[in-house]
């Protein structure tokens, strides 16, 4: 939680005790005042609360969407690399096969085309590999599949950060009710704690949700 949040709560507090050492008012009046402050008081530490959650979340998703595609960048050079050593030995195999053509001395040229085939076999192996599962198919799934899961993880993080920036407001908001007793204010904090649950649901249940409207 930030410093601000908890310079907000103290403020908070500080009022509400201010009211209970009889500086509010009196009688009725007072009990009253007492009764709103401790019941914003009450919805301030729990919107803070479900900040507190939403900020693990978010970091949470945030490292390993981080991580996920470091992954990904790392397959993706692999994939290259296999790629060039692909082409390069397709290249030499090409060439051979064509010398193996013109030379009339058939030992050479059986070697020669040995040689190629061998090659070959092996440009084949790195295009796909399903038993060491790292030919230039397999690297491409695998790089594929890690970009998809960076994409869920920052796509959680980005609707975490929107519910984050909802509770900041929300406690913003009920804090400066208990200073001005506008209840108007209490009701659209509330509501924007509702708001923050329902990104972070939608983080945690359907993080495509809002990208598949184009809304983030």
């Amino acid at each position: 939680m930030s410093h601000g949040v908890h310079a907000v709560q103290h403020e908070v507090e500080h009022h509400i005790e201010h009211e209970e050492h009889g500086h509010g008012g009196g009688g009725k009046k007072k009990w009253l005042a007492d009764s709103f402050n401790k019941k914003i008081a009450l919805l301030i530490s729990v919107i803070a609360l479900f900040l507190a959650f939403d900020e693990t979340l978010g970091k949470s998703s945030q490292t390993e969407g981080i991580s996920l595609n470091i992954k990904a960048s790392d397959t993706w050079n692999f994939f290259q690399a296999k790629t060039i050593r692909q082409t390069t030995l397709r290249t030499a195999a090409q060439a051979v096969t064509v010398e193996a053509g013109v030379i009339a001395d058939e030992a050479r040229k059986a070697a020669l085309l040995k040689q190629a085939d061998d090659w070959m076999k092996t440009v084949a192996r790195y295009e796909s590999d399903p038993a060491e599962k790292d030919g230039r198919k397999e690297l491409r799934a695998l790089a594929e599949k890690y970009e998809h899961a960076r994409d869920t993880h920052l796509s959680r993080y980005h609707h975490y950060e929107f519910a984050s920036a909802a509770f900041q407001i929300g406690i913003v908001l009920a804090s400066a009710a208990v200073i001005t007793g506008m209840v108007a204010l209490v009701y659209v904090a509330g509501g924007l704690g509702i708001v923050g649950l329902g990104f972070m649901a939608l983080g945690f249940f359907n993080p495509d949700f809002l990208h598949s409207l184009h809304l983030i």
